[in-house]
């Protein structure tokens, strides 16, 4: 019953600071910030590091050329004790001005706009969780939160570089959680990984009444892409071609296309079998003289289940029932995060700890305004009690 008499006044200063920073929740998601919009992403991460710096907290930047700047902030950075770390991303993926000038509005139970949910509300929780601790007095280990700038693109744009940036500052810590979106009485502790691959395909143009001469590209992609879909194992390999374009006029046997398919897997031998495939069906031509090059534009690997998050699980669900917070059960994801790269480094990891929301990557992108302070709730605990 020790932590839960630690945790009450704990959990009482981050209800008194709710207001505070639900506004501020509001502000970090009317900045847009598409991934590919450096200006927007680094608006952010600005943001977020000058409320950090008023409060006295180490900020560390990795400058980067292409995408956003990746950040370090460490609230007790002399403190001896091994470090918590929180992370969560602070690019979107609607280009700017898909939105009204105010991107972001609320009513008395939700907040819309971009990345209110994925995943900026994650960020503003994690930095509430930092100010209740230090409001408190918490001093006893560092506290870090890991601010991502090209999450969204599976840090293509960077080589991974902010990815690896995230691992090292997080070297040696007790726990990693990642606040990706909540969805309530569960933390993600395995995920699917992702290979993108883009197929260019090469045919011969010639007009379309003369079409038995030609080689069409978009016919030969249309075999390709079938055989590809036949990757439909919900709890294996799947497959989606989802972006394609070829041809130049209605009249015209279309001498090129391209398309990307998106391949997701749960560990190392499924990427490789999917490889296999892929490879195979690039090699051959279902249209005579046809032409094909496939390429790898990003891959994300797979967060296989480990000992060392279930453990990390088993830990925090007696925190959060001594004081009285759900526990939380593992659940699988289709989708990828960052927190596979962390996994496969070594830090005890758990994912999707930030705000209870839906409709992401959407227009009508959602959050419960309610669940910030529970998102910070149950990371504060975490590095207040393990």
């Amino acid at each position: 019953m020790g932590e839960k008499i630690k945790c009450e006044k704990l959990f009482q200063r981050i209800e008194e600071l709710e207001k505070e920073y639900i506004d501020f929740w509001v502000d970090v998601c009317n900045i847009e910030s598409p991934t590919e919009y450096k200006e927007g992403v680094d608006r952010v991460g600005n943001f977020i590091a000058e409320k950090a710096r008023r409060r006295g907290w180490k900020i560390e930047v990795q400058e980067q050329p292409i995408s956003g700047n990746c950040i370090c902030i460490t609230m007790n950075p002399d403190a001896e004790a091994q470090p918590v770390c929180f992370s969560g991303h602070m690019d979107t993926v609607h280009p700017i001005g898909s939105f009204e000038e105010v991107p972001v509005h609320c009513d008395k139970e939700k907040i819309y706009g971009p990345g209110v949910c994925d995943c900026k509300g994650g960020i503003v929780s994690s930095f509430l969780a930092m100010a209740a601790l230090e409001d408190i007095g918490f001093k006893e280990r560092p506290v870090k939160l890991l601010l991502q700038s090209d999450e969204e693109t599976s840090s293509r744009a960077s080589n991974k570089s902010t990815v690896d940036f995230m691992c090292k500052k997080a070297e040696n810590c007790i726990a990693f959680l990642n606040a990706e979106g909540f969805k309530s009485g569960s933390a993600i502790y395995t995920r699917k990984g992702i290979s993108r691959y883009s197929f260019e395909i090469t045919g011969k143009s010639i007009h379309a009444s003369n079409c038995p001469d030609g080689i069409s590209a978009i016919r030969e992609a249309a075999y390709k892409i079938i055989e590809l879909e036949k990757m439909k194992d919900a709890e294996g390999i799947t497959c989606s071609c989802g972006l394609i374009s070829g041809g130049t006029a209605e009249n015209t046997v279309p001498e090129k296309c391209t398309f990307t398919a998106d391949i997701r897997f749960n560990n190392k031998e499924e990427m490789q079998e999917a490889e296999k495939i892929v490879n195979k069906i690039a090699a051959k031509s279902y249209v005579s003289g046809s032409l094909c090059k496939v390429t790898l534009k990003s891959r994300r690997i797979a967060m296989e289940l480990t000992e060392r998050n279930a453990a990390l699980l088993e830990k925090l669900n007696t925190i959060y029932e001594q004081n009285h917070l759900p526990v939380l059960k593992g659940k699988k994801s289709a989708g990828g995060s960052d927190a596979a790269e962390i996994t496969d480094y070594g830090h005890p990891c758990l994912d999707s700890l930030g705000v209870e929301g839906g409709n992401i990557h959407t227009p009508d992108e959602y959050a419960y305004l309610r669940s910030l302070t529970y998102s910070a709730k149950m990371l504060a605990a975490a590095a207040y009690c393990l």
